[in-house]
């Protein structure tokens, strides 16, 4: 009688500790009981009745997938080849094993439809300089269809845009030619700008005498000051304001009346 409640005992202890399950803060346990679902449990120490419910583990942790390069034709008929990444989390582990065989698998699959589609839908140059907008398109795209399995998108990145070399060659014209173009145009408005200003210059020096004597005595000291082995004689100004006078006098005589 002993042996056997011996064996009883062994044989419960053993059913308690394959029931026992410990489960991390990042996994939940989806219960069947009998093949029918059962709240999932977790974190923690859970308890799983032999025979009668089985378990299964959902890692609640963002899941990273690498999204292979896909061949897309752009809205512009130019053949590309765009890599992606795409970030999730399961937000309803009870919705992502009863709604989907393998939700790991299908979202992988729906990333790559819909970067092909939404590729297929956009301009090369929309691609290349919009990323944060065709970004957000395909990730509101997977995020509705992935929500009824419990599944949340929470980021998707464009990684890489592999063009023809055709195409990155033509590219590459476009971008110096509009370097060249920027750089004439902030050449010209500098050129601009100095004329004007020397144009206000000229200006105050035939109302104001005295500024073109001032400037004259700078450009003395500047020449004394960079050629010190140069003597310089400084010519009194005065001595030119009867040859100015004159040249304006000829030329008011040879003026028609």
């Amino acid at each position: 009688m002993a042996t056997g409640t011996g064996i009883i005992g062994v044989i419960a202890a053993l059913f308690i500790l394959a029931g026992i399950k410990i489960m991390r803060e990042y996994q939940r346990g989806v219960i069947f009981r009998l093949g029918r679902l059962m709240p999932f449990r977790g974190p923690g120490l859970i308890f799983v009745i032999p025979i009668i419910e089985r378990m299964v583990r959902i890692d609640l942790r963002t899941v990273t997938l690498d999204i292979p390069p896909q061949d897309v034709i752009t809205k512009d008929n130019v053949s590309v080849k765009i890599s992606a990444v795409l970030y999730f989390r399961v937000i309803d582990p009870s919705r992502a094993v009863t709604e989907v065989a393998n939700y790991l698998f299908a979202t992988m699959q729906l990333a790559q439809t819909t970067l092909r589609s939404v590729g297929g839908q956009t301009e090369l140059d929309e691609i290349l300089s919009q990323r944060d907008k065709v970004n957000a398109r395909i990730q509101e795209i997977i995020d509705t269809q992935t929500e009824p399995w419990g599944i949340k998108v929470v980021l998707v990145e464009l990684k890489n845009i592999d063009l023809p070399q055709d195409m990155q060659r033509a590219i590459a014209a476009q971008a110096e030619a509009e370097r060249e173009r920027r750089a004439k145009v902030i050449a010209a408005e500098g050129e601009f700008q100095a004329a004007k200003r020397l144009s206000e210059a000229a200006e105050i020096m035939s109302h104001s005498p005295i500024t073109l004597q001032l400037r004259y005595l700078q450009t003395l000291a500047e020449i004394a000051t960079e050629h010190n082995s140069t003597t310089v004689f400084p010519l009194p100004i005065d001595l030119l304001e009867p040859f100015r006078k004159l040249t304006n006098g000829a030329g008011n005589f040879s003026s028609p009346k």
